[in-house]
């Protein structure tokens, strides 16, 4: 029992000292002659690494100017580089952070899969968004943009950009700054569909969109290892609208043998 306590003290020394060293590296790397920077610690879980990561970055600064910072931990803990993990926007989320959130994270945990399917879910964390929030009456019209919203929500959780998520409005004007819409449509109740999706996420995020189409709902079995593929290589929300309505797809359970699929 004593041995264990021994090296239960030993490693928070060690680790007490780590922490130390990074703020004083953080200190010394990013304050300027009258102007200390102040440290402030972000704690990480890289599913590539497998255990904690804690990084201090000095407050004020932002992201564009981490950059080197970020890249030189990537390097050193072997992890790809081909996306955000150590972005401020990337810290686990303890459950006091998730209480905070007004917004539910990750409504599909716990749910049980069909039975003998490949499951493919996104990846990474999103914000649950739906009719009624934000004190918007949007029954009947808003789905399309709670899909907008969610898929935003995950982009920005995931570290690919610090733009909010847009409102109802901002939504609707930036389809009239590109031409889609006339000025009447900012402050409607007409609803969009998967088109005004992709040029949203064009116009706020730069992110360029694929638009996958089939005539009829009993053509979407025909697509799942179309969408497993996305979940597995890009992890985005997906948004699929028909006729005024529009949902947003999460995952895909694939049955091989009886080519049965099921969408969350």
């Amino acid at each position: 029992m004593n041995d264990t306590l021994s090296k239960v003290v030993t490693l928070l020394s060690e680790e007490l000292r780590n922490q130390i060293d990074q703020m004083t590296n953080c200190m010394s790397k990013f304050s300027k002659a009258d102007d200390v920077c102040i440290p402030e610690a972000f704690h990480f879980w890289p599913v590539e690494c497998g255990h904690w990561v804690t990084v201090f970055y000095p407050a004020g600064v932002n992201e564009a100017d981490l950059v080197s910072y970020r890249k030189e931990l990537h390097r050193l803990l072997l992890l790809p580089c081909d996306r955000p993990l150590f972005r401020r926007a990337n810290r686990f989320a303890f459950p006091e952070d998730l209480a905070a959130d007004p917004y539910l994270r990750n409504t599909h945990l716990g749910l049980r899969p069909p039975p003998g399917c490949q499951v493919q879910l996104l990846r990474g964390q999103y914000q649950y968004r739906h009719y009624m929030q934000d004190r918007i009456d949007d029954n009947g019209w808003g789905c399309a943009y709670r899909s907008l919203q969610t898929i935003v929500s995950w982009f920005r959780i995931q570290g690919y950009t610090e733009k909010p998520v847009p409102s109802h409005q901002e939504i609707q004007q930036a389809l009239v700054s590109i031409g889609d819409k006339p000025q009447s449509f900012i402050g409607s109740k007409q609803w969009i569909g998967s088109m005004e999706v992709g040029y949203c996420l064009d116009k706020l995020l730069g992110v360029v969109s694929k638009t996958v189409c089939v005539n009829s709902g009993a053509e979407m079995p025909s697509k799942a290892r179309e969408l497993i593929a996305h979940f597995d290589t890009r992890g985005t929300p997906i948004m699929i609208g028909g006729g005024v309505l529009a949902h947003t797809i999460i995952g895909v359970a694939f049955n091989e043998k009886t080519g049965d699929a099921h969408y969350l």
